[in-house]
């Protein structure tokens, strides 16, 4: 019996005999992704293939293509069978998207790169969907986003709607699935960003139940978020290998809030599902009457060859592509604060004169007062208001902020716009419609209100601080922390709670576009409690991310190593805290942390010694001797990406154009703990091996320090013995053609 046979088994509806021949096929190649659409005799639209390779068309049967399979994409509405292989809650044979109706290409040109739109539409609901593939010259990414409108004469709930879905991950090579597959999945946690973890789908739990007519399971492999919290369980992002045909799929969801993608199986075949919000997973639905229209939120897919490090570059080279333009990116300023093992929120003008000469001496940029200047005592249930505290600044804060600016730095400042604390004297004047409501009642979370950008008077609100900020206190940087989770969104003024959260996160965005076209010179850095809303809706804004609250620096470098793969290096903020009774390795591993990706400086720098000190405006020296080339540089890991219990651990960038003549890279190794005698052994990018004089290694930071490296030129490795337990150090390697 073949795939298409009709038939019953065990109760099991089976697809009817009915072929759905592909009768024309459209390949693109572009930007090195290879492309395969299928255009068949019941006029629908197939992806056949997305990938780094040409497609070998024996790998799949064109002239057996079930009408519900191989669609780009998943439409789900209230009211609709889905007769197929429904087994569970993946998105697969969704209705009306199985039965959409291709109507049209257009293949244009923008000043990104090629346009796709394509159309698709059901005349049975009157839904028509178009579909909008972005290419970027130069990258191999596509964005991509979908739009649905009514134009039908009822009124319509979509439940689910894909960003991006894919059939047929398994189709390239001959191995089974589960012996070549592997997803690379971002844990991410409070403290514990960017950990890393790869996996075979059984490993997942993921596997084919049966295989009479057609193999599946009820079980996904599921990611996902739900909440404003974008990355607080793992970051919006993935990557699949397929090791035998030696290629990578990498995606990541540029949204804020609720997100989900599943890989899951029909007919036989694995597919990927990318989306924003579901109905199952975060209680998001929205019902369209005629006219309306809803567009999915845009992830963008990669293409490479099965090495996450080349995937992530592919990645790295679209964030600056989508990214808003800012000198703070291309210039990378240093910044101190001064929270972190340091005033941790309790300033005062007293506290701050000191620091500021010292951070102005060591070499700093930026200078940021954090939480606490706006209030005395316990402020946590009280915040919303952000009126400078005149017993912690008597003569105000703009006293301070123009000593900064007399010892030649910017002063920024900390906000929480998001929230009202629950004893914020405004929270009790603005009407509920200004918060999240579920169940008629406003959302707590932390002692803390949630507000909604949606209503003009929060809008009213939030504009009058950054102007006051800004114009009366003189703040060129803003660090905008956000900490809580009002969990699955709010039901004032929309049908379902997850459509308030989708909305306010939009209204969010919209609101910050609107502040940097007042302030186009304001850097903005996005803080979660560290990283727990790293994503690039708000990164493609704001110019910095947080990494981490993270307070050890033993435990900061596998954050440090891995931060180039959820965010770029020229906006990764990481701490530098050099401890009051710390010694010369602790300073050097913390300034280590920090040198290849943004300087975010803290500690008591003004109680160092004159000999730690040193090394603090040593490390700050170098960096700006190298920060133009982390800006356009390209990261690797020589040693696999790190885990929280590596001893070793190292973090390359690659600078230099394709044809220059020669190219440079910068190596940072850490040894978080390890005997004595410990040495590792550490690969160069290929091409290296065999290379005599072309090669040459030196310790950059510390210039003066012990270490001992060697460089094989027959096997292109470096070996590096460090002779105490904890010890970290920059390297340069500059290589001539």
């Amino acid at each position: 019996m073949s795939l298409c046979d009709i038939g019953e088994v065990n109760g099991d509806i089976m697809p009817t005999e009915d072929k759905n021949v592909i009768t024309e096929k459209i390949k693109i190649q572009e930007n090195g992704i290879c492309i395969v659409f299928g255009l068949t005799e019941k006029h629908q639209i197939k992806l056949l293939h997305f990938g780094v390779r040409p497609f070998c068309e024996e790998e799949l049967p064109w002239n057996n293509m079930q009408e519900e399979g191989f669609p780009i994409v998943q439409l789900d509405m209230a009211g609709f069978d889905r007769p197929y292989e429904r087994h569970g809650n993946k998105y697969v044979v969704t209705a009306p998207g199985y039965r959409l109706v291709y109507d049209g290409m257009e293949d244009s040109r923008n000043k990104e790169g090629r346009l796709l739109v394509i159309g698709e539409k059901d005349e049975k609901s009157g839904v028509y969907v178009q579909s909008f593939w972005q290419f970027y010259d130069g990258t191999s990414v596509v964005r991509m986003r979908h739009k649905v409108i009514n134009r039908g004469t009822q009124e319509q709930t979509l439940t689910y709607l894909s960003s991006f879905t894919y059939s047929g991950l398994e189709k390239e090579g001959h191995l089974p699935a589960e012996q070549k597959l592997r997803l690379f999945v971002p844990h991410n946690s409070w403290q514990k960003e960017l950990n890393w973890r790869s996996y075979t789908l059984p490993e997942l739990g993921f596997g084919q139940t049966q295989h009479r007519c057609m193999p599946r399971t009820s079980k996904p492999v599921s990611i996902g978020n739900t909440g404003n919290w974008s990355a607080k369980e793992y970051l919006p992002m993935g990557y699949l290998e397929n090791t035998e045909a030696d290629t990578g799929l990498v995606w990541q969801i540029e949204h804020n809030g609720s997100w989900y993608y599943e890989i899951a199986d029909q007919n036989g075949h694995l597919l990927l599902n990318v989306s924003g919000p579901t109905e199952i997973q975060s209680h998001w639905f929205q019902t369209l009457k005629p006219g309306e229209e809803f567009e999915s939120v845009p992830v963008g897919v990669g293409v490479s060859d099965a090495c996450i490090d080349h995937a992530i570059d592919t990645l790295v080279s679209y964030r600056r592509r989508i990214r808003r333009k800012n000198k703070d990116n291309e210039e990378l300023p240093v910044i101190f604060n001064d929270y972190m093992n340091c005033l941790f929120a309790d300033p005062t003008t007293e506290k701050e004169l000191p620091l500021i000469d010292a951070a102005a001496e060591a070499g700093c940029e930026y200078y940021v007062i954090d939480a606490g200047w706006y209030a005395e005592g316990i402020w946590w249930d009280s915040v919303g208001e952000w009126q400078e505290c005149r017993k912690r600044f008597p003569n105000g804060v703009r006293e301070v902020t123009d000593y900064i600016r007399k010892k030649g730095m910017v002063p920024g400042l900390w906000l929480e716009l998001e929230v009202m604390g629950i004893c914020c004297k405004k929270a009790a004047v603005l009407p509920d419609e200004c918060f999240f409501v579920r169940h008629g009642k406003r959302v707590y979370d932390r002692s803390r209100y949630q507000l909604d950008f949606r209503h003009p008077l929060v809008i009213e609100h939030v504009n009058e601080v950054i102007d006051r900020v800004v114009r009366e206190y003189g703040v060129g940087y803003i660090k905008m922390d956000y900490n809580i989770e009002p969990g699955i969104g709010t039901e004032n003024h929309a049908c379902s709670a997850g459509a308030g959260l989708l909305a306010h996160e939009r209204a969010y965005l919209a609101w910050l576009d609107s502040v940097f076209e007042r302030y186009p010179e304001l850097v903005i850095e996005n803080c979660s409690s560290g990283g727990l809303r790293m994503d690039y809706a708000l990164l493609s804004r704001c110019s910095l991310q947080s990494t981490s609250d993270q307070e050890e620096y033993k435990n900061y470098a596998m954050i440090a190593a891995n931060a180039p793969s959820g965010v770029n290096p020229e906006q990764a903020a990481v701490w530098s805290y050099p401890l009051r009774d710390g010694d010369r390795e602790e300073v050097i591993f913390n300034m280590v942390n920090a040198l290849l990706l943004r300087i975010h400086q803290s500690g008591h720098l003004a109680e160092l010694s004159r000999e730690r000190f040193e090394l603090v405006a040593e490390g700050i020296a170098f960096y700006k001797s190298v920060r133009s080339d982390i800006a356009r540089a390209l990261p690797y890991w020589p040693l696999g990406l790190a885990q929280t219990d590596s001893e070793w651990m190292s973090l390359g960038l690659e600078s230099g154009a394709d044809g220059a003549s020669a190219k440079r890279f910068y190596l940072a190794v850490w040894k978080k703990q390890g005997d004595l005698e410990d040495k590792e052994l550490i690969p160069f990018p290929k091409g290296f091996q065999g290379r005599t004089d072309q090669v040459q290694i030196r310790q950059a930071y510390p210039a003066e320090a012990e270490s001992h490296f060697a460089y094989d030129t027959q096997t292109g490795k470096m070996t590096v013995h460090f002779p105490k337990e904890t010890m970290a150090r920059v390297f340069v390697i500059e290589c001539t053609k």
